[in-house]
């Protein structure tokens, strides 16, 4: 794809294009004899996740220090942009519902709508986990190695086949967390991972137990599939990993 097609297809303009290349952040898969830059499906994927820091308020420094890590996860990216999102798209609808009582008459002189420090305190917390977070693990580094050709549609049936699991815990949730049937689904749920991901022993999935409960981000993930989801699962692996 051209550098024309590629701004085209992104919404942004050749200048700003040019300008990523010239400072690193994103560059052509290959330029012609003729000089035409040419960007592959890596490099739109990773566009988009420039796009998406951008409409977060990540400065392009910031952004360039994150996806240069050596230890830059993509989905987890994705998970956190996916939360700020609705931060701020709670932030929006809030504003437009002061704008309606404010068009119907309101005197109601509220600010709280306009303040965006939760936001902001949300991004910085993700700038700085993104260069301390899971950085050392072997773990990590196999993940990362394992899903480098991962391809949008690989993700897509990664996201449908673990929602899928979840559901089948949610399913289960009125057994005791040690019974049979949940353990079974433990025991799917760490070979999911090694297939997917890393070897996930038995150390590494007792420690992602604990995390589902502690991290409130996974709390709040899981907890989409049933209330109290996410203490069921944790539980269930712990009794897995005795």
């Amino acid at each position: 794809m051209t550098i024309k097609e590629t701004a085209r297809l992104a919404g942004v303009s050749v200048r700003t294009l040019h300008y990523y290349d010239g400072i690193g952040l994103l560059c052509p898969n290959a330029v012609t004899e003729a000089g035409y830059r040419i960007y592959g499906e890596t490099e739109l994927m990773r566009l988009q996740q420039i796009l998406f820091f951008r409409e977060l308020g990540f400065p392009l420094k910031e952004i360039k220090k994150i996806m240069e890590n050596p230890d830059f996860d993509e989905r987890e990216a994705l998970l956190k942009q996916r939360e700020l999102l609705e931060m701020k798209r709670e932030r929006l609808t809030n504003l437009v519902r002061l704008i309606d009582k404010t068009l119907k008459g309101g005197t109601d002189m509220s600010f709280q709508e306009f303040d965006a420090s939760r936001i902001e305190a949300v991004r910085q917390e993700y700038a700085r986990e993104a260069e301390e977070r899971w950085g050392g693990s072997a773990a990590y580094q196999q993940s990362k190695e394992k899903t480098a050709g991962y391809g949008k549609s690989d993700w897509m049936r990664l996201e449908t086949e673990m929602g899928a699991r979840f559901c089948k815990f949610a399913e289960h949730m009125e057994l005791p967390a040690e019974d049979e049937k949940v353990q079974a689904l433990v025991r799917d749920w760490q070979q999911y991972i090694t297939a997917n991901y890393y070897a996930c022993t038995n150390e590494i999935l007792a420690g992602l137990g604990k995390m589902y409960l502690a991290d409130k981000r996974f709390v709040e993930y899981i907890n989409r599939y049933g209330e109290g989801l996410a203490e069921f699962i944790s539980e269930a692996i712990a009794c897995y990993c005795k």
